[in-house]
């Protein structure tokens, strides 16, 4: 089940170029969001997100009740599914230098939902390095090339994720997800200031957490944490029991929050099981 629309600004269907930048190039954003009950959940901080990306890649953003309106049309025969939407510059010939009158494209894809996760998770270690750009720091621009090498890193089916560090060894981000740590009793997420994705998941995190704090953090300080959980806008909230060689027991704190985010987000409770 995979069911692919392409939009222009104005709303109407229009075919995808070959020569689009955001395929040439990865010029262009993107945002995951999991459908529940027909609904996309997280709608609003994901566009808000989206628009967030367009104007720091400074390409015309478009209206959300057009792409609104697309996307519901798309989602009326599937209920529990993913939704994926990509905005790109649009066609614009081959060299670097942007159009000076782009016509954006809208892509929008319905997906089949992951199974639910109900267990934590082991993760390992990447060697892939995530390079430092500031300028695209937090914003989910479509070139995601360092993830794909790194995720391509291990076949072990039992190895749900790897986290990655920067150039300069500072702890980012897993693959696909942010990352929490509880280190002398104080929950810590890594700084994106440089390298990763703001994530909604970690944002929601952050909101009911106040006392939580964004840090730079090491390997090592990860490693001799005392609990670990990876969060994203699909999964929701993962509790880690297995880092490399390091084992983390069971957290009241993360249960806590799970069952919250569940309260909140019926998408995430962990009594559901959801198909695609």
């Amino acid at each position: 089940m995979t069911t692919t629309r392409v939009i222009n600004l104005a709303g109407e269907i229009s075919d995808f170029a070959l020569n689009d930048r955001g395929l040439a190039y990865g010029d262009g954003v993107f945002e995951t969001l999991l459908v529940h009950a027909g609904g996309p959940v997280w709608w609003s901080e994901h566009w808000q997100r989206l628009l967030h990306g367009a104007e720091v890649l400074k390409i015309p953003a478009p209206n959300e009740a057009i792409v609104r309106n697309a996307c519901h049309a798309l989602l009326e025969k599937h209920t529990d599914c993913i939704l994926k939407i990509i905005l790109t510059r649009g066609s614009g010939g081959r060299a670097y230098a942007a159009p000076h009158n782009p016509e954006p494209k809208i892509i929008i894809s319905v997906h089949p939902a992951p199974t639910r996760i109900r267990e934590p998770v082991t993760l390992r270690w990447c060697d892939t390095k995530l390079a430092r750009q500031p300028l695209l720091a937090g914003i989910k621009h479509l070139n995601r090339l360092e993830q794909v090498m790194a995720r391509n890193e291990w076949q072990d089916e039992t190895i749900f994720d790897g986290l990655m560090c920067d150039t300069e060894n500072k702890v980012v981000c897993s693959t696909s997800a942010n990352l929490f740590v509880k280190i002398q009793g104080q929950w810590l997420t890594t700084v994106i200031d440089a390298a990763g994705i703001a994530g909604i998941a970690r944002a929601w995190v952050l909101k009911q957490w106040p006392q939580a704090q964004e840090a730079h953090l090491s390997r090592f300080q990860i490693e001799q944490a005392e609990a670990i959980f990876i969060c994203n806008a699909v999964r929701g909230i993962l509790a880690v029991k297995r880092l490399g060689d390091a084992e983390f027991p069971a957290d009241q704190d993360i249960r806590d929050l799970q069952s919250r985010l569940a309260l909140e987000q019926p998408a995430f409770a962990m009594g559901e099981s959801r198909g695609s």
